[in-house]
């Protein structure tokens, strides 16, 4: 059984390289990566503030459930996990994989949807800096490192903190992912 990892995105302002690159991994790894946003039909990218490229949505975050898939992506942005965390069924989406015990992968500015997902107390994790005061705030532990596997809580939680570090990130989620998904089919 390959593993299936939902990749949840507003429907503008990801950061594009930190949705590709992870989309990547997790398919060279022979995964399914499955883009789900807050609306239908594309989602508009960016780099850094510049428009990049368009993606198709394959589900809105209404429509599916977290148990439906082995892990989740949160790929950054500012503007991606502004929007995500003032959404009620983006944040419960993100919430349900904890609660599950899956996976999530969160790098750069995405911590802001976990922050209002209440699911941060306890955790160390990092972040694009100017969320460390977020993180602390919503109990959290925050530290300045590359990536950082998280195995305090319900679920693992791999995360980094800019687009330099998605090579650790990804190489990180993808090996959490594969466990998952190995344990599964047990």
């Amino acid at each position: 059984m390959a593993m299936r990892i939902a990749f949840l995105v507003a429907p503008e302002g990801v950061e594009q390289i930190e949705l590709t690159d992870p989309w990547q991994a997790v398919g060279d790894a022979g995964g399914e990566p499955v883009l789900v946003s807050t609306e239908p039909g594309r989602i508009q990218a960016f780099h850094h503030l510049d428009k990049a490229d368009t993606f198709p949505v394959q589900h809105v975050v209404g429509d599916v459930r977290a148990d439906m898939f082995d892990g989740l992506v949160l790929p950054g942005g500012v503007a991606n996990p502004d929007q995500l965390r003032t959404d009620p069924q983006a944040v419960d989406f993100a919430k349900e994989f904890f609660a599950l015990g899956l996976p999530v992968a969160a790098i750069c500015h995405a911590p802001w949807t976990l922050v209002e997902a209440d699911v941060l107390h306890g955790r160390t994790l990092t972040s694009w800096p100017s969320l460390r005061t977020d993180i602390r705030n919503a109990g959290g532990e925050w530290v300045d490192e590359q990536v950082k596997i998280c195995d305090g809580g319900p679920n693992t939680l791999i995360t980094s903190r800019k687009p330099d570090d998605l090579k650790a990130f990804c190489e990180a989620a993808v090996g959490e992912f594969t466990k998952v998904t190995k344990q599964a089919t047990r």
